[in-house]
């Protein structure tokens, strides 16, 4: 006995224990969620220096726990900007979130070729967009390649929400694979530089990685405000592609953005012309977080009509800007649909007035107190509340007596009624009259018919003799009018001038 009471005390306090922990673990999360601020301006405020990276990720990165591409998919469609400098691949990973913003901005670009860098940017500040959007004006180069293909713009923002981590180690899959092919390395134009990632917490379960996997690659602008747009063909630049069933897609540059097509783009990396700027470029790529990072003096240097304050540098998607383009995964769908600009006007868009339906229930509310019963809703409600009436009629005189005044009442009222109409009491009375009516009728009315006149074959014949007469008379050839006939001969036309006729 005391060996059970012994073995029970143990077992109570390991469950106590369990308790505890799991309790002080929904604390924690509890504390961290509330402790964050609320985003704004696109941005969120960057998360406390002792918070655990793990609380912080929710709040940057909601829709990450949803895989909605596979590798290979993020591959195909990173292909075309992973070798981006990483301030221009923040803001394309941005701006591409809202795919008919950057439409708008294709179009603007177009109409205005030689506006670029810092001054385009300014030019389309009153511009209904995103500033992430806004800021591509300033590299034409890069919203040239971008409308080549919007549907693939659409696919890279939804990844990008969807599976920010996934992107992020999909950038730098394949700048690995194109460093090890020999076409991404420092130059005049970029830096490219290699960084050991941080390691992985200590686990009892052992994973096996790829040591190339532990490197993080940074490419950076050789001058920080001039940045030159890289222009690559994927299936030359990334050597053997690891995906056949997923060929990349090459979206090359127009001829006049100075593209030496000839050589380097048709053998590795080409660069263009380059773009001078100071504060187009707010964002940069936080490969450890999976998120992007914002600049906030070049943000508001640059956006001076929607400044934000110096602890909003996170990037936070923001669904009015999205223009009702429907999110892919259902936790986007679910967070930011719900958020839409506009969204409290769908009701009536559907037919729901919240008047109209006030008014009714007044109506319905007085007509309860007034001891008038609402108008049944179905057939068989209606059956039922008669054979109610009808019993209560046969058990209760009163009810009888009630029913036998109204019916008088109302019989009185339409015998004091002006220019009443008579009543018939018998249907079939009503329709024996109209069918003797329509026989009447035609009895009367002359019969006409194909046999008429069979029984006179005199008439019949006349009618035919005259028509014999006249078709005689038609065809007989008509005398000549009296007077003398004139005859000219044909003179073919003159082709000249005027002049007297000869």
């Amino acid at each position: 006995m005391s060996i059970r009471t012994r073995f029970s005390a143990v077992l109570l306090a390991l469950l106590a224990c369990g308790v505890n922990l799991a309790f002080a673990a929904t604390d924690a999360g509890i504390s961290a969620a509330e402790s964050d601020d609320a985003p704004t301006a696109g941005v969120s405020a960057a998360p406390a220096v002792d918070a655990a990276p793990a609380a912080a990720s929710p709040a940057t990165q909601p829709a990450a726990t949803q895989a909605v591409f596979r590798t290979e998919e993020l591959d195909q469609m990173m292909a075309p900007i992973a070798l981006y400098p990483d301030s221009l691949l923040a803001q394309v990973l941005m701006a591409a979130t809202y795919p008919g913003n950057v439409a708008d901005a294709v179009a603007w670009s177009k109409a205005h070729p030689d506006v670029q860098g810092d001054a385009a940017v300014k030019q389309v500040a009153d511009q209904p967009w995103d500033p992430s959007v806004q800021s591509l004006v300033a590299f034409p180069q890069v919203l040239a390649t971008l409308g080549q293909d919007p549907a693939w713009v659409q696919r890279v923002g939804d990844a990008f929400l969807a599976q920010p981590n996934d992107v992020m180690d999909s950038v730098q899959r394949l700048r690995r694979q194109a460093q090890a092919a020999g076409n991404l390395e420092s130059n005049e134009q970029q830096t490219v530089s290699v960084q050991q990632a941080a390691p992985a917490p200590s686990s009892t379960t052992t994973v096996v990685q790829p040591a190339a996997s532990t490197q993080t690659i940074i490419i950076e602008p050789a001058d920080p405000q001039v940045v030159y747009v890289p222009s690559y063909n994927p299936t030359v630049v990334y050597g053997s592609w690891s995906y056949p069933s997923y060929p990349p897609p090459y979206y090359p540059p127009p001829p006049s953005y100075g593209y030496p097509v000839a050589t380097a783009l048709a053998t590795g990396l080409a660069f263009g012309v380059g773009v001078g700027i100071v504060n187009s470029l707010w964002g940069d790529c936080d490969w450890g977080g999976g998120d992007v990072d914002i600049d906030v003096n070049r943000y508001n240097n640059i956006n001076t009509n929607r400044q934000i304050n110096a602890n909003q540098n996170k990037f936070v998607h923001n669904p009015v800007n999205r223009q009702g383009v429907p999110y892919r995964d259902n936790i986007n769908r679910q967070q930011n649909g719900l958020r839409l600009n506009g969204s409290q006007q769908r009701e009536p868009l559907r037919g729901y007035d919240a008047d109209r339906t006030a008014q009714r229930q007044r109506a319905s509310q007085s007509m309860q107190q007034r001891g008038i019963q609402a108008p049944a809703g179905s057939n068989q409600q209606a059956r039922e509340r008669a054979q109610a009436a009808s019993r209560d009629m046969r058990n209760d005189p009163q009810a009888r007596q009630r029913a036998e005044s109204a019916v008088q009442q109302r019989q009185r009222t339409d015998a004091n009624r002006p220019q009443q109409r008579p009543r018939t009491q018998n249907n079939q009375q009503v329709r024996q009259q109209a069918r003797q009516q329509h026989t009447a009728a035609r009895q009367q009315a002359p019969r006409n018919n194909a046999f008429d006149g069979a029984r006179q074959p005199s008439q019949t014949r006349a009618a035919s003799h005259r028509g014999e007469v006249s078709r005689a008379s038609a065809s007989r050839p008509q005398k000549a009018s009296a007077g003398r006939q004139v005859q000219r001969p044909a003179h073919a036309p003159s082709r000249g001038g005027g002049g007297r006729r000869r």
